[in-house]
């Protein structure tokens, strides 16, 4: 057994925020020497077998750190990980697609491993969300605590010293719990965000394994296509021919002649000569009119 390892007994036992959950009394080893659960004495809590990665020496003081913690760290690492490597494996078979068939069967590898993943993140899920729900239990009584600690004071039952008491431990106890469960709701959010990595990095990454170069040489001749049929079907042609037709070569011309010479002429010479020799001419014909009506 190493010496590290035997410097832990004696020493007291703490969370990670400095609460005190008791002393290292003893440990158990395995047949090869190594040591597989430390025993704390919790006092009124008894003995407590805690395994042994959860538990960091430093100093006179051995840290304690929660099951749920370790687990999220190493789902997260992993994942990481394996989300880093498909995204190098999409540049190499993007830069070379000769690799395509070796790559496909490393991405079956790592597509794989995510789904190992996403089981074990399910469980560690269940577990954040019970242990959410402890501490929220415990923050509500430690509230309950310091409301009866202040009734208590109110009606003389305890010293103000007790109830200042009271406050310091619960305050302190309050602060651990606040603490732990946003580490816990960050834990969470980092989950939730490789979930979110990890459903962008495989599908690009099927399409990249599957469509080849020839796939981008194919979309880039489909502009070409549409290109080559657009020259060959112009807007003219049917326009001519509906000038062919005998009917509309007869009706079409005289219209835009007309108007033209119409409005050439109207507007200078027109209007003014009609005009002054209506005018002019009218009381002359009045008179013969009459002549001939008295005549008769």
């Amino acid at each position: 057994m190493p010496q590290d390892d035997i410097d832990i007994i004696g020493k007291s036992v703490k969370d990670m925020y400095g609460t005190f959950m008791g002393k290292v009394i003893g440990t158990m080893t395995d047949i090869d020497g190594s040591i597989q659960t430390v025993g704390v004495d919790c006092n009124s809590q008894g003995l407590q077998q805690i395994q042994f990665d959860q538990l960091v020496s430093q100093g006179d003081v051995v840290i304690f750190i929660p099951k749920w913690r370790l687990d999220s760290q190493r789902l997260i690492r992993e994942k990481q990980l394996t989300l880093r490597r498909l995204k190098a494996l999409i540049d190499i078979v993007s830069d070379n697609d000769d690799m395509k068939e070796d790559a496909e069967i490393i991405h079956e590898k790592y597509k794989s491993k995510l789904v190992t993943l996403d089981e074990t993140e399910r469980q560690i899920k269940a577990i954040l969300e019970g242990r959410l729900i402890e501490l929220d239990e415990q923050l509500k009584s430690a509230k309950m605590l310091v409301f009866d600690a202040k009734l208590q004071h109110n009606s003389d039952e305890i010293s103000a010293s007790t109830f200042e008491t009271v406050k310091i431990c619960t305050s302190q106890l309050i602060e651990h719990i606040t603490h732990e469960t946003a580490e816990i709701s960050n834990v969470q959010k980092r989950i939730t965000e490789l979930n979110v990595e990890a459903q962008s990095a495989t599908a690009p990454s099927q399409q990249v394994l599957q469509d080849s170069a020839l796939t981008y040489l194919d979309n880039s001749e489909q502009p070409q296509v549409v290109q080559s049929i657009l020259p060959e079907a112009p807007q003219h042609q049917p326009i001519t021919s509906t000038f062919n037709s005998p009917i509309e070569d007869e009706a079409l011309p005289p219209v835009p002649e007309a108007p033209v010479e119409i409005e050439a002429t109207t507007p200078f010479t027109a209007p003014p000569q009609q005009v002054t020799t209506t005018t002019s001419k009218d009381t002359p014909d009045d008179n013969d009119w009459l002549a001939r009506m008295e005549a008769q």
